[in-house]
């Protein structure tokens, strides 16, 4: 077995009988309290399984165990005691999410079927997470495809607003959460049951009729609900649906961190929204964020400051001539690309992405395209 198991007893004489019965079958590591075993776990983690005494002193088994779970949700927790004490026993399933509980003396055949079947629980569980992964990565690379088919613009606005988001909640020292980036990622997806006058009309910055804009605003639900048929999107699917939502913030703590993940998420995406939107209207960086501190959404201090530092620290970007063979993901084309008979096939502005790549690629067999052409790149 390639997994590694660790046992936690404060009774070395029990610890090394475990060492003899089950050193040839399994990769083994002991400790001698919780403390101990908490230390082995961040240094040497992560471990499949861990198995506890119950009464040790200063950290007993179910206090250990509910930090195990805390440190690392998928390691199988078990508890090997020979107190039978009913107290401990409902502390030890509700604080630590015991799968299984053995008694001392434990004969090795036993204690190896227990071990067994703990790390198959393991793999059980760690197979359905990567699986989860998968699909849900494999969903949002579907939609993130068909919207850059449909709206390449608003495919390269989702990537930009993607990277804002990120950028702010690292600027407010926010702990990494993954719904907040993809929330922003997958943001456009409704665009693609807009009629296409709409979406032109918005990407070449035009004023829309107030029908227009009404349908143009109800991207976001139905973006919600495309996100909210996939497993584990349902805060995703909430922080989306809510982007252009009024913005409330009485009564929330001063400090965005102690907020819950949907309040933090609608934050970050609308200040992104409306600082991408400030500078495709060709203002500065600084100005976007000056206009964000006088604007009436009443956005928290935290975030202006947030957003002023992340105007300042910017990367760079300088204009290069490059052929398609050249083009890569995250250049920002500083005109409009068109066919050797002047027709225009991406405008200037548009961020590359992907799935542009492979559309030029496409055209290029074609029509073709006029080369070389110019590109902003970051240094």
């Amino acid at each position: 077995m390639s997994e590694r198991v660790l046992f936690v007893d404060d009774e070395p004489n029990v610890l090394e009988g475990i060492r003899r019965a089950l050193r040839k079958q399994v990769d083994l590591q002991t400790a001698t309290s919780g403390a101990e075993g908490l230390r082995l776990m961040q240094e040497g983690g992560p471990f499949a399984l861990v198995i506890s005494d119950m009464r040790m002193p200063a950290m007993n088994g179910a206090q250990f165990l509910a930090k195990v779970r805390e440190q690392a949700p998928d390691t199988v927790r078990m508890i090997l005691s020979g107190h039978a004490d009913l107290q401990a026993t409902i502390a030890a399933v509700n604080e630590g999410h015991i799968y299984r509980f053995l008694s001392k003396p434990c004969p090795s055949d036993q204690l190896l079927t227990a071990v067994e079947d703990g790390l198959k629980q393991y793999r059980l569980l760690t197979a359905e997470k990567v699986l989860l992964e998968q699909t849900l990565s494999g969903s949002v690379r579907m939609l993130i495809e068909i919207l850059g088919m449909v709206s390449p613009a608003a495919s390269s606005r989702a990537s930009r607003l993607q990277r804002y988001t990120l950028d702010l909640a690292a600027a407010l020292g926010l702990a990494e959460r993954w719904q907040w980036g993809l929330a922003a990622f997958v943001s456009q997806i409704g665009c693609v049951a807009l009629p296409k006058e709409i979406l032109s009309k918005v990407e070449a910055g035009q004023v829309l009729t107030g029908e227009e804009k009404r349908l143009y605003e109800s991207h976001p639900e139905i973006a919600g609900k495309l996100l909210a048929a996939i497993p584990r999107l349902e805060d995703v699917a909430a922080i989306v649906t809510a982007q252009f939502g009024p913005l409330s913030f009485s009564g929330m703590s001063e400090d965005v961190a102690q907020w819950d993940v949907r309040g933090i998420g609608q934050l970050l995406l609308r200040t992104s929204i409306e600082f991408d939107r400030s500078i495709a209207s060709g203002v500065t960086r600084e100005a976007a964020a000056e206009s964000l501190r006088a604007s009436k959404l009443g956005l928290p201090i935290s975030i202006i400051k947030a957003l002023t530092n992340l105007s300042i620290t910017n990367q760079e970007r300088v204009v290069r001539q490059i052929r398609l063979q050249d083009l890569s993901p995250g250049m920002i084309l500083d005109e409009d690309l068109v066919s050797p008979k002047g027709i225009r096939l991406v405008p200037s502005g548009q961020e590359v992405t992907r799935t542009l790549i492979v559309r030029l690629t496409s055209i290029a067999d074609g029509v073709g395209v006029a080369e070389p052409f110019r590109v902003r790149v970051t240094i």
